[in-house]
Formats: C-alpha cells, sequence, structure tokens
C-alpha cells in the first residue's frame, strides 16, 4: 500500500500534464521526418512542394498573396542562417491587429504547435517581421523573423 501512495503524485502529475496540452511531440530530430511543409500541405491541401522559403515563389499565379491575415492561410517565413529552410505556418485566428495564433510543425524540434501567437513587429505594420512564441521560455522569442507574407489556401482560378 505504501508504494502505491509513494507513486500516487506523480501520477496525478502525468495524468494533469496531459490535460489541455496544446503541443504533439515526435521523436523526430530537427531535420527528422516531422516537418513543417508536409504538415501544412496535408492540413490546407497547398500543391507546393519544396523547402517552405520557396512556396512564395512557387505559388505565384496559382494562389493569393497578401499581408493581412486570414484563418487558413499560409505565413510564409523566409529563409535565414537560423531557419536555413525558411517555415510555414497556418493562420488559426487574428486575435488583433498585430497577433495572429497559428498552428505549424518543427519551429520546436520534434513538435506540432497549435494556437501559437506570433506578432508582427515590421514598421509598417505589414506582416513582413515577425516574432514567435517560443514555449522553453513562455514567451515570445527574442529574435525577429523576416516572413513573405500569407498565401491563401485556395487557387486563383477557383476564386473567380
Amino acid at each position: 500500500m505504501s508504494r502505491v501512495l509513494r507513486f500516487l503524485p506523480l501520477g496525478l502529475l502525468v495524468i494533469l500534464g496531459a490535460c489541455g496540452n496544446r503541443y504533439e511531440y515526435s521523436r523526430a530530430s530537427f531535420n527528422g521526418p516531422l516537418q513543417c511543409a508536409p504538415y501544412v500541405r496535408e492540413r490546407t491541401g497547398l500543391r507546393l512542394s519544396g523547402t517552405a522559403a520557396s512556396w512564395w515563389r512557387q505559388s505565384i499565379g496559382r494562389y493569393g498573396h497578401t499581408h493581412a491575415p486570414r484563418p487558413g492561410e499560409v505565413l510564409v517565413f523566409r529563409a535565414t542562417s537560423r531557419v536555413p529552410s525558411g517555415h510555414v505556418s497556418i493562420v488559426r485566428r487574428q486575435i488583433s491587429d498585430r497577433t495572429i495564433l497559428v498552428d505549424h510543425a518543427n519551429w520546436e524540434p520534434g513538435r506540432i504547435d497549435r494556437a501559437v501567437p506570433v506578432t508582427d513587429v515590421s514598421a509598417r505594420n505589414d506582416w513582413t517581421l515577425v516574432r514567435v512564441w517560443w514555449a522553453p521560455v513562455h514567451s515570445l522569442g527574442k529574435r525577429a523573423y523576416p516572413t513573405y507574407g500569407f498565401i491563401s489556401s485556395q487557387d486563383i482560378d477557383d476564386a473567380s
């Protein structure tokens, strides 16, 4: 009996830790099978391939581009030394002029994150420079990341 009581607090912590979790973990490493581009492609139906940063150029003439976020659109991050292949996130909803919630994969290695805050820090309020929530510090990350803007998940031909 005392053995059961000794492990009861640990069991309760594990159960409570699973409640309300907005993260999914994978055994994948940063360059492993869980990547942002395939995750976004599967969730949105966009017919784009290759690195996330190349999606902006590939989508010209196929999908709409904007600098104003709407749910379901894809925020495309430029390639930088910190994110050499770029990054893509799906807009879940806008919560203020300069903050949206996104779903994305592998921002933190091996994880799918949902309802993650992203804040526009661009001088023109055009979403070309953003800061992203960083769960390990429970705050927006200190680095700002350049973006191209948003791709609509609807074909241009379908929108007409």
